[in-house]
């Protein structure tokens, strides 16, 4: 009996011993943060990831309006009538959505990827992901399609501005070859213009003279200085037209060679007059026409 109460009060002492009592809690209090810090961070991670699928979701719904609003516009619009401006502008909006597009599938991937080495990769996730997947897939084609439309509509454009060009280069071969017929036919009339142009001169032997038009040579012989005339003192005329010269006197002479009977003198009452009556003969000899008066 003695023995039995000496055993009981050993095992007390060892129980309310403090080197051992306190391992014993130490351990459990270790494992157990343990425990709790590896579930809080299972849950963060989880929670993170739900948070990221679901902007992901909202990303692609929101992506999905702006491909609506690109359809919308492009299927109102006549896209071979858009200006270039108009065109390139709906070009980068495309360009934007696709390059958005491309970025949304690499975060689902980068997503599916951590899922799947977690926990929380259940059948529901599984078909969430594989359904945004196919909703990426779609956006895609349609912008693929629209993009298409576009690149059709500025074929059209180039082949219509193709048309256009050869239209405008005949337009401007036929009016290149009008102004050149029209500038030959002008420079043909300045020819024939200049082929009957005629002059003539008209005054008193001292005035002729003056204006070295006429001169007296050696033995008081006066004739025609051909070919160094004065010309600012003859007037210009057309042979063609001229018909008639009124001389305003009675005594006349003509310097100039001119044959006769291409010609006659008349006499008006107030002076005498020229009728030239055969132009071609009259001026075959000499385009310059030289008469002295009183």
């Amino acid at each position: 009996m003695k023995k039995i109460k000496y055993l009981i009060f050993g095992i007390i002492a060892m129980a309310l011993m403090p080197g051992c009592n306190g391992k014993v809690d130490s351990n459990e209090d270790n494992k157990n943060d343990s425990i709790n810090t590896q579930l809080e961070d299972s849950l963060a991670t989880a929670s993170a990831e739900k948070d990221s699928l679901l902007a992901l979701m909202d990303e692609i719904n929101e992506g999905m309006l702006q491909i609506k609003q690109m359809q919308d516009i492009v299927s109102v619009q006549d896209l071979s009538r858009e200006a270039p401006d108009r065109k390139q502008q709906l070009r980068t909006d495309m360009a934007a959505i696709q390059q958005a597009i491309a970025e949304r599938q690499q975060k689902l991937a980068e997503l599916e990827r951590r899922l799947s080495q977690s926990n929380n990769y259940n059948d529901k996730m599984k078909r969430t992901i594989e359904g945004l997947k196919a909703q990426l897939e779609s956006q895609q084609a349609i912008i693929d399609d629209l993009n298409k439309q576009l690149a059709a509509a500025h074929i059209e454009i180039q082949n219509l501005n193709s048309r256009v060009d050869s239209l405008g280069t005949a337009v401007n071969t036929e009016r290149e070859q009008k102004k050149a017929v029209q500038e030959e036919n002008a420079r043909l009339t300045d020819d024939v213009n200049t082929l009957n142009n005629c002059y003539y001169a008209i005054g008193s032997n001292k005035e002729l003279k003056a204006h070295k038009i006429i001169e007296k040579k050696f033995l008081g012989k006066t004739r025609i200085m051909e070919g160094d005339y004065e010309k600012s003192y003859f007037t210009k005329a057309d042979k063609r037209t001229l018909t008639e010269i009124d001389l305003h006197s009675n005594k006349v002479k003509l310097w100039s060679r001119h044959p006769e009977g291409s010609y006659s003198i008349a006499d008006t009452g107030s002076g005498k007059k020229l009728i030239i009556t055969n132009p071609t003969r009259f001026w075959e000899q000499s385009n310059y026409l030289v008469v002295q008066i009183n």
